[in-house]
């Protein structure tokens, strides 16, 4: 299975909301701005994502969008569907007819099965572990060693 572009930026965009989304409305363009991501694209990733209630969106000065619910609450699977991404590795989109109307491949079953665990595995992933994980990172970067104290060297005595 490959998952496109779309599923990928709008998984990126939600975790971007979720981190900034503590002080209000976040707009598109400020997601546009740090993950580099188109904002024409990105309005059209967030009027489904709007559709399938996983976003609220503000009008007018101030406005931007929020979660229309806890991250805990939000699985990473639920954000990729919203914006029609096909989680199936299948060639026949699950339909079951590889080599025709009835009849799948040799494989069928086994990519049936691997679209089967991607999806439980997104499932069980939620927008706030994606969050937890990038503040998790952001407090472990330590400053570089040219910003360090330095540092006394051993075997100068004090003065």
């Amino acid at each position: 299975m490959r998952l496109t572009t779309k599923g990928r930026f709008a998984v990126t965009a939600m975790v971007d909301l979720a981190m900034r989304g503590g002080n209000g409305p976040v707009t598109l363009a400020t997601i546009s701005k740090h993950q580099k991501i188109s904002l024409s694209y990105l309005e059209q990733l967030f009027g489904k994502l709007r559709r399938n209630n996983i976003v609220e969106s503000v009008r007018g000065p101030g406005g931007g969008y929020y979660l229309a619910r806890p991250g805990n609450k939000i699985s990473i699977a639920e954000i990729v569907t919203a914006v029609d991404e096909p989680l199936d590795a299948t060639k026949c989109g699950g339909k079951g007819n590889c080599l025709g109307e009835e009849q799948p491949c040799l494989t069928h079953d086994l990519w049936m099965g691997l679209s089967e665990k991607i999806f439980n595995y997104l499932e069980e992933v939620t927008l706030q572990q994606m969050v937890d994980n990038q503040n998790s990172k952001a407090s472990k970067i330590t400053p570089p060693t040219s910003l360090k104290k330095p540092s006394k060297p051993q075997g100068v005595p004090a003065l």
